[in-house]
């Protein structure tokens, strides 16, 4: 069985010498999945001595980033999900302060220092903001991870450079480090690190290495007995077990289900009736089915021959994890959520229609505006997975869907990468992520692919439509070198039995070029620009007017004759 993160704690907080403790600490192990897809998350804060509401937004950024945390899209890594949450509950801090009776006095504002560590699978996340610390023990040894945000005047004089609700914007360190079983981390508010320093931690942690919480409450009175005057907080975390790569939990659960009976007409699958073969391919077979209402839905199952081949198995779970998280219009829905399944098999909305493929074929020369509405309701459902971190990775004709009333849907998400699942599993191998003819270059170059890979993709699907040809042929999968790529020769769409026009070959020149950088930055601005033409590539397209309209230009031509020649009869 695989082994899973175990993480052991121990917390303790105190006043000390103050007449009131203004550190807040909280920690959450959460069961599964949440455990596999958010991990374990510890929080310190404290509040700054020179405001009376600081404890205030110590104890609102605690509870908040613990509930709010897990809250968040499992499909987020978790570096996106704790920093929006952090620039939310900044945004709030703030403009409590602002609010108050003292809007332009930091010092008396709602502030406090943050520091937050996130176990997941086999790594560790950071997040910093101010003088509160996290260190890390291993081997024998401890050392500080993060810096202080404090600003020093003089040997007696300093003030925080960063901390929560002190500013409008939020700059918060990140780090991430790989877990080591036995690895302790400890955070710490500065009333405690001031005092107790690593010689401290390490001798505390070597004779209270079975009880953390004794470990705690004993760091804290170190630092007491050497004359803290601070509020005393510390928070530990051992890593007793670290999962290997891969073992992502809801996957993993899912993989273990038996492969369903051989499938055929009137068949009953888990309340499901088969109808008829939808299709069939190498790698799965689709079949039309109904509900209990009768509504028709799809039912998707991996072929014999695949079925025990670990990288199509994960890419055939992965699509289903990605629809359980999506909804657009322009994604193609699973069915059946929640439904208890005695076999391996996904359920999808049934959608009555063709492929893009199938409708450029029937459309070999397709009106300008035809190609617009498909294009931005495929720019829709990219959108959608960008939204969540997610990447399609295999846009191509054949995986999109358009129905009755026109109505476009993406399809086939074995190939997309989410990054919240990237980070605790392992992908099985696979030499390309999508089909090669769609496929960005710098996939080729062993690179990782971004939104601006999908925008390629889409690119050359537009392309594809206006002309039947590819913008470079098919040669961008050829090339696997820089050197290779900056050869390569973008075609122009244009045509002269086509009426395109020119702006338009240059919007898909940028949208499919080489360089991911020199792409559009946002998808939405491909769709703009698809309707609106730039006034860049106007001017860069635009024809001289003996092109474009020779009556009008030779007209011209004989009026400025006419007014030279006018003129030399009147000077004579």
């Amino acid at each position: 069985m695989a082994r899973t993160l175990k993480v052991s704690i121990g917390q303790h907080s105190d006043q000390g010498r103050k007449e009131s403790n203004q550190d807040f600490h909280g920690t959450c192990v959460p069961a599964e999945p949440e455990l596999s897809q958010k991990g374990v998350a510890l929080v310190l804060a404290d509040g700054i001595s020179s405001s009376r509401v600081s404890h205030e937004a110590s104890r609102t950024a605690v509870r908040v980033f613990l509930e709010d945390y897990y809250r968040t899209s499992p499909a987020w890594s978790v570096k996106t999900s704790a920093q929006r949450v952090l620039s939310s509950v900044n945004s709030s801090l703030h403009s409590q302060t602002r609010q108050g009776p003292d809007p332009h006095d930091k010092d008396r504002g709602y502030v406090c220092t943050f520091a937050a560590l996130v176990l997941k699978s086999a790594t560790a996340h950071l997040f910093h903001a101010g003088d509160s610390r996290i260190w890390r023990a291993r081997g024998g040894a401890v050392e500080p991870l993060t810096e202080d945000h404090r600003v020093r005047v003089s040997d007696e004089q300093s003030y925080l450079g960063r901390a929560l609700g002190i500013d409008s914007h939020l700059e918060v360190d990140y780090q991430s480090h790989r877990l080591e079983p036995g690895d302790v981390f400890i955070l710490t508010t500065d009333g405690v690190h001031e005092f107790a320093g690593a010689r401290v931690l390490q001798n505390v942690l070597a004779d209270h290495a079975d009880d953390l919480d004794a470990a705690a409450r004993r760091i804290v009175a170190e630092a007491f007995e050497r004359g803290s005057g601070d509020n005393l907080s510390v928070v530990i975390a051992r890593v007793d077990e670290v999962p290997e790569r891969g073992a992502n939990e809801a996957l993993r659960q899912s993989s273990e289900l038996p492969q369903p009976p051989a499938l055929a007409p009137r068949m009953t699958l888990d309340g499901w009736r088969l109808v008829r073969e939808l299709h069939a391919s190498a790698r799965s077979h689709v079949w039309l089915a109904t509900g209990a209402a009768d509504e028709p839905v799809a039912i998707k199952v991996l072929a014999t021959e695949t079925a025990a081949d670990p990288a199509h198995l994960e890419r055939f779970l992965m699509e289903d994890w990605v629809a359980q998280r999506i909804a657009s219009p322009h994604v193609l829905a699973a069915a059946g959520r929640g439904q208890r399944r005695s076999s391996l098999y996904t359920v999808w909305e049934y959608v009555d229609g063709q492929t893009l493929q199938q409708w450029m074929l029937d459309h070999p020369r397709p009106p300008i505006e035809a190609v617009r509405r498909i294009v931005e309701q495929i720019a829709s459902g990219l959108t959608a997975f960008h939204r969540l971190e997610m990447l399609h990775q295999d846009l191509r004709p054949a995986n999109v869907l358009i129905d009755a009333r026109s109505t476009v849907k993406i399809l086939d998400f074995g190939s997309a990468r989410v990054a919240g699942v990237a980070e605790s599993v392992m992908p099985a191998a696979l030499e390309f992520p999508g089909t090669v003819q769609y496929m960005a270059p710098e996939y080729f170059l062993g690179e990782g692919g971004s939104e601006a890979s999908d925008q390629f993709s889409l690119g050359v699907i537009v392309y594809q439509m206006l002309s039947g040809r590819l913008p470079y042929g098919a040669d961008v999968a050829r090339a696997r070198t820089r050197a290779a790529q900056r050869r390569l020769t973008y075609a122009s769409v244009l045509a002269d039995d086509r009426e395109i026009p020119a702006w338009m070959d240059e919007v898909l020149r940028k949208a499919t070029h080489i360089d991911p950088l020199r792409r559009y930055q946002e998808l939405s601005e491909l769709v703009h620009d698809l309707r609106h033409p730039p006034a860049e590539f106007l001017r860069r397209t635009r024809k001289p007017l003996i092109e474009r309209n020779p009556v009008a230009f030779w007209r011209g031509v004989a009026l400025l004759l006419v007014a030279g020649l006018v003129v030399v009869l009147f000077l004579r």
